[in-house]
């Protein structure tokens, strides 16, 4: 892992010290966890889960839920930049209030598509040996999107841990979601900066397993999979969807800052792709 905004993003691993206890805006990690996992990995994967997983953004598609499958447009004004942890609360208490079902959401969720190639990319992981790979999913969604998708396209097991807000249903209905954690990353959206993820993981895995992973990957789209992938390594490969935000990110920080930019960078269209450079990297 680099060095890349260690100061802005860097959360200690936790249990945490004295220091990190007394922090105002502590980091609080909330993980839904599959299995217990042994400590002989190889490598770590870490995917984005919205335009990676998925062809689509969750929480856009949860608005065919809505009357006229549009909302009004006093609540779209209610968005401010930054804040959109805040806005999607919004959009699930007036979906709650229009007497949208979980069940309504839920299978809006189980049809949302794959992206190209996605099913092959987890079938890949799923034949190879056990110690090969820990597979961990961190996004901005939420618990509930996430969970009806992997579990309905029967992926939930391939997951060791998922990183994301929590929503759960409360007694009138309504999807309730928190905020992942606060963080003081100038970069990235108030409820979730994905470094701050990737780094606390790696670092109290490498603890607990004693040695590092062979490289680390993270296979994503956006400006907030940018964030994480500048803390990867020169060794670990960075898997960015072609065209897509966090692949015009990393070639525009490669041209303004070389060097910035450790990570081997293997742009993607299709999930077969990310096989493809996996495959060979898995021999050496």
């Amino acid at each position: 892992m680099g060095d890349s905004f260690f100061n802005c993003c860097y959360v200690p691993p936790h249990p945490p010290g004295e220091e990190e206890l007394h922090r105002p805006r502590r980091t609080e990690i909330m993980a839904s966890t599959s299995t217990h996992i042994s400590s002989d990995k190889r490598f770590l994967i870490f995917f984005d889960f919205d335009e990676t997983i998925v062809d689509e953004t969750s929480d856009d598609i949860v608005v065919q839920a809505a009357p006229g499958q549009n909302l009004p447009g006093w609540l779209k004004d209610t968005y401010q930049p930054g804040r959109y942890n805040e806005y999607m609360q919004r959009v699930l208490a007036y979906l709650a209030e229009q007497g949208v079902t979980e069940s309504e959401i839920r299978s809006i969720m189980e049809k949302l598509p794959a992206t190209p190639g996605m099913l092959a990319l987890f079938q890949f992981l799923r034949n190879r040996p056990p110690q090969d790979f820990e597979v961990v999913l961190v996004s901005d969604a939420n618990t509930f999107f996430i969970e009806s998708w992997l579990r309905r396209n029967g992926a939930r097991q391939l997951f060791h841990r998922i990183f994301t807000n929590q929503a759960t249903f409360n007694k009138d209905g309504r999807l309730v979601m928190r905020p992942f954690h606060s963080h003081d990353c100038p970069r990235c959206p108030d409820n979730m900066c994905k470094q701050v993820v990737v780094r606390d993981y790696v670092a109290r895995r490498t603890q607990e397993r004693g040695r590092p992973y062979q490289r680390v990957f993270y296979v994503g789209d956006g400006a907030n999979d940018f964030c994480p992938a500048l803390a990867l390594g020169p060794r670990d490969v960075a898997f960015p969807r072609r065209d897509f935000p966090m692949h015009r990110l990393i070639t525009e920080t490669h041209e303004a800052m070389p060097g910035e930019f450790k990570a081997v960078t293997v742009p993607w269209a299709s999930g077969e792709d990310v096989v493809q450079r996996l495959r060979k990297l898995v021999a050496e």
